[in-house]
């Protein structure tokens, strides 16, 4: 007789552990993440600066695009390469502009893009030129841009756009304003910090103040987008700028949650950047002492490297300032007795007895010009290493937890073999006479084995959770964890 049988609750799935093969630990499957914006997506999360006056023309931006970054073309005073800029410098400005995005798309493939500076008086002809050409991506700095753009025309034409700010105030405020105004919002924001090259955001006193640090201002801007980001169900990247170097500094700030970087002084020293041997050569033999901050014509404190140029500027030598149009309304060129716009342009040409060179903090430490293939390279190879540094726990960890999900499973089976199995016939042949003791030992039996149930799922949750953080940095996809018990 069988009556008030106990049930026979668990079922053991079959696993076969021998079959889980890490080759995604191999340095070799270590990627970097991708970055998209917008409708763009670029196999490497690294955005080349935009650079002006003509640094980053096309051959620069084309360069990086087809290496699987985000070229930058930066259309600032772009049209001083133009040997009739003093006759219509506004003209020349779109003319080239155009000129280099159509050379840029038949020099080769990937994302492109077109930094445009708000504060300039032409900003709008230069940001329609970018909307007909169609740029993958529209960057906006130099000034919150918060009126009148043609945000209709920039998503018909599918093109990415991304302001560009030193804090999560101006951040906020882009973004509340285009909510409000346009029921829409930026696609990305870079933040650029107080190391960045060329003019900054920032005041003097701020510049060294570690509170303004981009390691402080990088959470916060996530922090500030991240309700628009909710709100509108899309991802909205934050990419950190100024001051990054090395593939080191590239995955500090995307652990801190960026997606991805913005770099310019690097892409300076290579051979297909736009400006002259000489210009390139400055920032090889630049020393740490060389960088400074200057005061700008613009009104504006920027970094740059110390010539005599810059000295003879702080003397009471007259130069004559040649102002092909009033590219900047809040200028102030007489006083500070020169175009900076001419000033860099002359430097772009090599002719550092006219003009000087802005720099990133970092510049002194590059000491040689490669080929942007060749710094890719050597950023992928830095970030890899730090990547396997951290990681070794992790995967530790991981091999661990697989090892013990297989103990797990042997005194799973060992438990379901010998003790249950064998406990239920005896129990079923007992049953009539009475068997307390027996079924204190078969309640014992069961509760080890939900233990180890409970144990086991507790182990593959964690191993989860592991290979998901280790997916950021390996090919994961192959790896398909054992069920848990049921």
């Amino acid at each position: 007789m069988k009556s008030n049988q106990a049930p026979f609750l668990f079922s053991f799935p079959k696993i076969d552990f021998s079959g889980l093969k890490f080759s995604f630990f191999n340095s070799t499957d270590i990627r970097f993440p991708t970055l998209k914006i917008g409708r763009s997506e670029s196999r490497i999360p690294i955005i080349q600066g935009g650079m002006g006056v003509g640094i980053s023309l096309s051959g620069l931006a084309s360069a990086v695009a087809e290496e699987g970054g985000i070229g930058v073309i930066a259309a600032n005073a772009i049209g001083m390469i133009d040997p009739n800029y003093y006759q219509d410098g506004k003209e020349a400005n779109i003319r080239t502009l155009r000129q280099e995005i159509r050379k840029a798309r038949e020099k080769g493939t990937g994302v492109l893009g077109v930094n445009i500076m708000v504060a300039l008086n032409d900003f709008y002809d230069l940001l329609q030129v970018s909307i007909e050409e169609k740029v993958d991506i529209i960057f906006l700095g130099a000034g919150l841009p918060l009126k009148n753009i043609p945000l209709d025309s920039i998503r018909k034409q599918k093109i990415g756009i991304v302001p560009i700010v030193s804090s999560a105030r101006a951040a906020n405020l882009i973004f509340s304003y285009w909510k409000k105004n346009y029921n829409d919002i930026p696609d990305a924001v870079v933040v650029e910090g107080p190391k960045a090259g060329g003019h900054l955001g920032f005041s003097r006193e701020e510049i060294d103040n570690p509170d303004f640090a981009l390691e402080k201002i990088i959470p916060k801007v996530i922090e500030a987008v991240l309700p628009f980001e909710k709100e509108s169900g899309k991802s909205i990247p934050v990419i950190a700028a100024g001051g990054i170097f090395t593939g080191e500094d590239i995955f500090k700030f995307l652990e801190m949650g960026a997606s991805g970087v913005q770099m310019a002084s690097r892409f300076v020293a290579t051979h297909e950047c736009d400006a002259d041997q000489r210009f390139k050569e400055v920032y090889v033999n630049s020393n740490p002492e060389d960088v400074v901050i200057i005061s700008s014509p613009v009104g504006l404190p920027g970094r740059a490297i110390r010539n005599n140029f810059i000295e003879e500027m702080k003397s009471d030598t007259p130069r004559k300032v040649r102002c092909a149009w009033r590219c900047l309304s809040h200028c102030k060129a007489r006083d500070a007795r020169y175009c900076i716009s001419e000033a860099l342009n002359n430097a772009r040409q090599g002719k550092l007895d006219d003009g000087y060179a802005f720099a990133g903090a970092n510049v002194a430490r590059i000491d040689k010009i490669v080929h942007v293939k060749e710094l890719f390279s050597e950023l992928r190879q830095e970030y890899v290493t730090v990547v396997e540094n951290s990681t070794i726990n992790l995967r530790n960890e991981f091999e661990k937890g697989i090892n013990k999900l297989s103990n797990l499973v042997e005194e799973y089976k060992k438990e379901m073999d010998y003790r249950i199995k064998s406990l239920r016939m005896e129990f079923e042949t007992m049953i009539e006479k009475g068997a307390a003791a027996l079924k204190e030992e078969y309640r014992v039996a069961t509760s080890k084995i939900e233990r180890i149930r409970e144990e086991y799922s507790s182990h593959i949750e964690r191993i989860d959770e592991i290979k998901n953080q280790l997916s950021r940095f390996f090919d994961t996809s192959d790896i398909v964890l054992p069920k848990v018990l049921a």
